[in-house]
């Protein structure tokens, strides 16, 4: 479930295909780079943009979908990122084998264990790790010095030196981290129930269980029969460090009792401690386990396939996701009921009146270069023509892309987009500022999808029919809470997998995840969270700790 919502986040329209470069080992045969023009030689050998006088060849491995249909009918051999990397930067992709999206993983792992690399691969943080060990990476810091653009340069910038932190090896920047616009879980509520029940959204935990209570017992949809349901959720529960969250969590409810379980938070000592064994989180599995057992939380919590269903069906009243509801699962839900008037707000506060976020990592995917390629620079290069003309070629085939969006991205693009709406400002305000690259078609089709009044964002004033009706209403009505005045960030005093994470965090996220589902379904008593704690000590848990407190240090 967290890949599709992934891509529809991140990704938008774009269809489920990933790649990243594979080839020999043996350096290809790239060519050289463009005659400088003029007397600054440096400066125009290093052009982000500089198309090579030479072909230079990327041979790459490619994961295959076979659900996956372009939106513009574009093969692989035939598509218009093909012509313009060829175009504009004289660069050729080779594909040298292809595998099922599914085992691509434990492909490049075989690649990496035998030294059989790709030219330019995107991998995950602990592949990176065990690359960097075994000394299989180029040096980029030149590379991304001289030929990243100004663009990718103040996306990177954008999260205060995280992203960077986690590729930076004895001062070396050993891989291009991507960058995720930020986000976090909300409360998506039908406000066209609690506009029936004569009810106000809730604002604490006990209104959030009162109206979740109200939804169950008060028939809502009005069909007579007690089908419905308070909150939709998922096994997920909530993210830890070392991935983004889940969607149909329990997020919010743990911050609103200040638990951030998965996070590295300050302990009573000063010392690092891990969220989940911390007694505020004991605190809210009761709430949790309560607001189960009451029928307020999906009794099914466990068992059903796709924790969206009730959503989609009309039966559930609330759900936790991030800005992105407009995008999914709502549209499937509107395809049931048009007028089901889906809205969303930073609940539940806590005792001090705050709404607890948890900042996820920026970085999940690694542009890394095998050692002894010619042309580092080359990848750097094609992300950046990825980057300044996605808006005029699309998402599809966009072959060793490393997402970039700017840390504020979603929140930027509401101001924006109020502005306009309003008057105060043009679209024109906004040009040339290729970082936001849905910027611009956001600001210049908002009035395509939104209606008058446009301070009002009820269901009935948008066009669902406007192609950009989901993203424009996922800002609108999600990413308003980006500006919330209770909105409290936290973070993670770390969110660097450690050799033991890399060994143990498998079968301790298991551990955590099993021990948490049974107590708030009510199969083991709450004290067995005691036993989790000195279970999760033992097997790997302080060592985790450790190191973790020595990499902050």
């Amino acid at each position: 479930m967290f890949k599709k919502i992934t891509t529809l986040m991140l990704l938008a329209s774009m269809a489920a295909v990933t790649a990243c470069s594979s080839g020999s080992n043996e350096p290809s045969n790239t060519g050289t780079a463009v005659k400088p023009q003029g007397n600054n030689e440096s400066a125009a050998a290093a052009d982000p943009f500089g198309k090579y006088e030479q072909p230079v060849t990327i041979n790459i491995a490619y994961s295959v979908d076979p659900s996956f249909k372009s939106t513009k009918g574009e093969t692989l051999e035939n598509n218009a990122w093909k012509t313009a990397m060829k175009e504009d930067l004289n660069i050729e992709i080779d594909i040298a084998w292809q595998v099922s999206k599914e085992n691509f993983d434990q492909k490049m792992n075989l690649a990496i264990a035998s030294n059989d690399l790709p030219d330019v691969m995107v991998v995950n943080q602990v592949q990176l790790n065990q690359m960097m060990k075994a000394g299989q990476l180029e040096d980029l810091t030149e590379a991304y010095n001289n030929y990243a653009s100004p663009a990718v340069k103040k996306i990177m910038d954008s999260t205060n030196g995280l992203a960077q932190e986690q590729v930076t090896f004895d001062g070396k920047m050993m891989a291009i981290p991507n960058v995720s616009a930020e986000d976090f879980n909300m409360l998506w509520i039908r406000q066209d129930w609690l506009d029936k029940l004569g009810l106000q959204p809730p604002k604490t935990v006990e209104e959030l269980e009162n109206v979740a209570k109200a939804f169950v017992e008060q028939d809502p949809d009005g069909n007579g029969k007690p089908d419905t349901i308070g909150i939709a959720a998922g096994t997920g529960l909530y993210n830890d460090f070392t991935s983004g969250p889940a969607g149909f969590d329990l997020t919010p409810i743990f911050g609103a009792y200040n638990a951030y379980p998965g996070f590295w938070v300050e302990g009573e000592d000063g010392k690092p401690a891990y969220g989940s064994i911390l007694p505020e989180t004991k605190d809210a599995l009761a709430k949790l386990r309560d607001m189960y057992a009451n029928g307020i939380i999906d009794k099914e919590i466990g068992i059903r396939k796709a924790a969206e269903e009730t959503v989609i069906s009309g039966k559930a009243g609330m759900f936790f996701l991030g800005f992105y509801g407009g995008y999914w699962p709502l549209p499937s839900a509107w395809q049931n009921d048009p007028k089901a008037n889906w809205q969303a707000y930073a609940a539940p506060l806590d005792a001090e009146g705050k709404y607890n976020v948890k900042v996820t990592n920026p970085s999940n995917g690694y542009l890394v270069v095998r050692k002894g390629y010619k042309h580092p620079e080359a990848p750097i290069k094609l992300n950046n023509l990825y980057l300044r003309d996605e808006a005029i070629h699309g998402n599809d085939f966009m072959l060793t892309r490393n997402y970039f969006a700017p840390l504020d991205e979603i929140g930027y693009e509401y101001k924006a987009m109020q502005e306009v709406l309003a008057g105060t400002k043009t679209p024109e305000d906004y040009a040339d500022m290729p970082e936001y690259k849905l910027l611009k078609n956001s600001l210049e089709t908002i009035k395509n999808s939104k209606l008058e009044p446009y301070d009002k964002v009820d269901i009935q004033y948008w066009n669902q029919s406007d192609k950009d009706f989901m993203r424009a209403y996922s800002i609108m009505v999600g990413a308003r809470n980006h500006y919330d005045p209770n909105l409290n960030k936290v973070n993670s005093l770390s969110y660097t997998r450690t050799e033991t994470v890399e060994k143990r965090w498998a079968n301790l996220t298991k551990l955590e995840k099993e021990s948490f589902l049974k107590i708030i379904m009510g199969s083991a008593p709450l004290d067995t969270f005691d036993q989790f704690v000195k279970d999760w000590k033992k097997q790997g848990g302080d060592d985790v700790t450790e190191e973790i407190a020595e990499t902050i240090k």
